[in-house]
């Protein structure tokens, strides 16, 4: 009799240790009670009852997951290769267990459909300088079809759009014609600045009497810094004139004989 009653406690003291269940503070557990769901329960000390009780674990904390290489042709029909990655949280555990089989297969195959769904709908230019929209887009359509299965999606990020070699070098010859093309319009625009500017320096000296005989001495000025022994420069009618006419307005139409100036040695 009391061999019965030790094996009688010692099976008692072994259903109530595997009985008990630690849930960390991340995780919950799912109970079925003889198949049907009865609760979901933790974090902490749980009492999952053996043979009649079963529990499914779930982890509540952000899941990173890798979407694989996709290859995708854009809207411009240009083949890329792309890759994401997805951020998601299971936020209600008795869906992400009931609901679907395996909630991280049925995740990873929805985001690879949805990226080369949404990719394939823009052009190549648009892949390249618009990732952030496109994040954003995908991130919205996985949201929208993994709340059945309880799971939020947080974020979406396109790591890499790859090109092969020959559309490398159509966007780099093309890049260089564009800076080509811009450097052109930046030329032509200072020449044509610059060509305004000038007419308007033109009609500024010639509207006024002094102001070309000032330049013409200013220009002398900077001839006379460079150090040479002989300076040849031109002598402009309109410095001539004024000397001309008075000359001969005092000599009474007498002419007279040129004189000579020689440079000094």
């Amino acid at each position: 009799m009391g061999q019965v009653a030790l094996i009688v406690i010692g099976f008692i003291a072994f259903v109530v240790i595997i009985s008990i269940k630690v849930l960390k503070e991340y995780e919950r557990g799912v109970i079925f009670t003889l198949g049907r769901f009865t609760g979901v329960k933790g974090p902490g000390l749980i009492i999952v009852i053996p043979i009649i009780q079963q529990m499914t674990k779930v982890d509540l904390r952000v899941i990173v997951m890798d979407v694989p290489t996709q290859d995708v042709i854009s809207q411009d029909n240009v083949s890329v290769k792309v890759n994401a990655v997805v951020y998601f949280r299971i936020i209600d555990p008795e869906r992400a267990v009931i609901q679907v089989a395996n909630v991280f297969e049925a995740t990873s195959q929805l985001a690879q459909t949805t990226l080369r769904s949404v990719l394939g709908q823009h052009e190549l230019d648009e892949m390249l300088s618009e990732r952030d929209k496109l994040n954003d887009d995908i991130q919205v359509i996985l949201d929208q079809h993994t709340d059945a299965w309880g799971i939020k999606v947080s974020n979406v990020e396109i790591k890499h759009v790859d090109l092969d070699e020959r559309m490398v070098r159509a966007i780099a010859a093309q890049a260089e014609a564009e800076r080509s093309r811009r450097a052109k319009v930046i030329h032509a625009e200072g020449e044509q600045q610059a060509s305004a500017m000038l007419a308007s320096a033109a009609d500024t000296l010639g509207s006024k009497g002094g102001a070309l005989q000032l330049r013409y001495l200013q220009t002398l000025t900077e001839i006379a810094k460079d150090r040479t022994n002989t300076i040849v420069f031109p002598l402009p009618m309109d410095l001539v004139e004024p000397l001309l006419t008075k000359l001969s307005g005092s000599s009474g139409g007498e002419q007279s004989s040129p004189t000579a100036i020689s440079p000094p040695s």
